[in-house]
C-alpha cells in the first residue's frame, strides 16, 4: 500500500479544517465529525444500498442523540452513484476535496472501491468497512494503513465456496463422485473475477480441475439472457453449481436455472445471502440454494432463537420506523459498518488523544474488533485482509397456505469455520 509521504501530505493540509483547540485535520471540528460515502439507492442495486445507508444513518443519529463521541456529532454526507464507477469516482472526490470528510464509511460497491482505492491510499483518508470483498483490499502486512476492509475478501469467499459445494454430502447427502463435474459461472466484473480466483484456486487444491470443472462468463448486468450458459452446464452434466457474482446476475442466473431444471446444489456469495435477490416462485427443494455469511445471528438460547446482538439491532430498526428492515441483510451489513468506525472513534475519545488520521488508525490497530452479530475482526499488527471464516446458510421458501403465512429466510446449517476447518 502507497504511503502517506510528504509530498502527499500538503494537498490534505490545504483540505484540512482548523479549529479552536488546534486540531488541524480533515472533516474534524469541536462539535462535528464529517464523514461519508457514495452508495446505489437508485436503480438495480438500490436494494441493497438504501437499506445499507439507512441502518448506518439509524446508529449515527443514535450516537448523535447522546451527545456524540467526546461531544462531536456525527455528520453523514452520502450521495447516489447507482453503482456507477464513473460517478463513483466523482462522489468520492467531491467527499475528500470539497466536503472535507475526516472518513468514508461503507465506501461501497465494487465499480466504486475498484475505481477509488488508489485515490484513498493517496489521500490518507481513513477507509473503514468497504462494502465489497475484492481482491485491491487484500493486503497481507500494511501497519499504519488507511484502507480497513471488514466484510470477506472475495478470493476468501470464494475458496470457502469452493470447499463447501465438493462437501456437498454434509449438507444434501449426495457427495460428489470422483469424476463429477463441477460447473462455475462468473460475472465479467471485479467481483466475480476475484471470486473465481478463489474458487479455482480451492477446486485445484481438492483435485476438481481440467475437464471435472465447466467454467463460463455471465453478464455482470444481466443485459443478456443466461438460457445458452445454463444449457450448456446441462449438457455437460454438472453435479453441483457454484455461482460467483453480486446479486443481479445471481438472481438472473438462478431463475434461468429454475426454467430449465438444472437441478444441482448450487453455491454462491456472502453478498447473495438475502431474500430479496432470488424470485421465491422458482424455488424448489430439488435445486437446494446455499450461501457463506460472515454473520451468524442464531441461538437456540435466546429470545426466539436469535442472538441479543440481532435483537439489539432489530429494536433499533423497528424504532426508527425501519421494521422491513430487521430481517434485512444489508441492513445488518451497514450497521456494522457504522459501529466498527464508531468504535475506533470510542478509542481513541479513551485513550485522551487527538482525533487524527493517525490515531485512528492506531487505535483501530490496537487490539480485535467485536463484530455486532458476528465473530472479530483484526487490524493488529498491520492484518488487512477482512473476516476470514464463514457459516453456511440455507434459502427456504415455504408457500403460505389457508392457515399459516409464507416463510421465506436464508437458515444457518453449518457454523462460522475456517478452509482447513471445513476441508479437514
Amino acid at each position: 500500500m502507497k504511503k502517506f509521504s510528504a509530498s502527499l501530505f500538503l494537498p490534505v493540509m490545504l483540505l484540512a479544517s482548523c479549529n479552536p483547540t488546534g486540531i488541524t485535520v480533515q472533516g474534524v471540528t469541536d462539535d462535528e465529525i464529517v464523514i461519508g460515502n457514495t452508495a446505489a439507492v437508485t436503480g438495480a442495486y438500490a436494494t441493497v444500498g438504501l437499506p445499507f445507508n439507512d441502518a448506518m444513518k439509524i446508529v449515527f443519529d443514535s450516537v448523535n442523540q447522546s451527545g456524540g463521541i467526546d461531544g462531536r456529532k456525527i455528520k453523514f454526507v452520502t450521495y447516489d452513484d447507482g453503482f456507477d464507477a464513473a460517478k463513483g469516482v466523482e462522489y468520492t472526490t467531491k467527499l475528500v476535496e470539497e466536503d472535507q470528510v475526516f472518513a468514508l464509511v461503507g465506501h461501497f460497491g465494487t465499480p466504486t472501491v475498484s475505481a477509488t482505492i488508489d485515490y484513498l491510499e493517496e489521500m490518507g483518508v481513513p477507509m473503514v468497512y468497504a462494502a465489497t470483498g475484492i481482491n485491491q483490499l487484500y493486503y497481507e502486512k500494511d501497519e499504519g494503513g488507511n484502507i480497513l476492509a471488514v466484510q470477506p475478501i472475495y478470493k476468501t469467499d470464494g475458496r470457502i465456496m469452493a470447499a463447501r459445494a465438493v462437501k456437498t454430502a454434509v449438507y444434501n447427502g449426495a457427495a460428489l463422485g470422483a469424476n463429477d463435474k463441477v460447473g462455475v459461472v462468473y460475472s465479467n466484473d471485479d467481483a466475480g473475477q476475484s471470486i473465481l480466483e478463489g474458487v479455482k484456486q480451492q477446486l485445484e487444491l481438492l483435485g476438481y480441475s481440467g475437464d471435472k470443472v465447466v467454467i463460463e462468463q455471465i453478464d455482470a448486468l444481466q443485459t443478456t439472457n443466461y438460457a445458452t450458459t445454463v444449457t450448456k452446464m446441462k449438457t455437460a452434466g454438472v453435479k453441483t453449481m457454484i455461482v460467483a457474482s453480486n446479486q443481479v446476475p445471481f438472481g438472473g442466473f438462478v431463475k434461468e436455472m429454475a426454467t430449465q431444471s438444472l437441478n444441482v446444489p448450487t453455491f454462491t456469495s456472502y453478498t447473495n445471502a438475502d431474500v430479496t435477490v432470488i424470485d421465491e416462485t422458482t424455488y424448489s427443494a430439488e435445486r437446494p440454494i446455499f450461501a457463506n455469511a460472515w454473520l451468524d445471528i442464531v441461538d437456540a438460547n435466546g429470545v426466539g432463537g436469535f442472538t441479543d446482538s440481532y435483537w439489539e439491532f432489530a429494536n433499533a430498526m423497528i424504532a426508527a420506523g425501519k421494521t422491513d428492515l430487521a430481517a434485512n441483510s444489508f441492513a445488518m451489513a451497514g450497521w456494522i459498518s457504522a459501529h466498527v468506525f464508531i468504535e475506533g472513534l470510542n478509542r481513541v475519545a479513551e485513550g485522551e488523544e487527538e482525533l487524527t488520521f493517525a490515531s485512528y488508525i492506531a487505535a483501530m490497530e490496537s487490539a480485535p474488533i467485536n463484530i455486532p452479530m458476528g465473530g472479530t475482526v483484526d487490524f493488529t499488527d498491520g492484518k488487512r485482509w477482512g473476516i476470514d471464516s464463514m457459516s453456511l446458510t440455507q434459502y427456504v421458501y415455504i408457500p403460505a397456505t389457508e392457515d399459516t403465512p409464507a416463510v421465506e429466510n436464508f437458515i444457518k446449517v453449518d457454523g462460522i469455520k475456517t478452509i482447513d476447518e471445513i476441508v479437514g
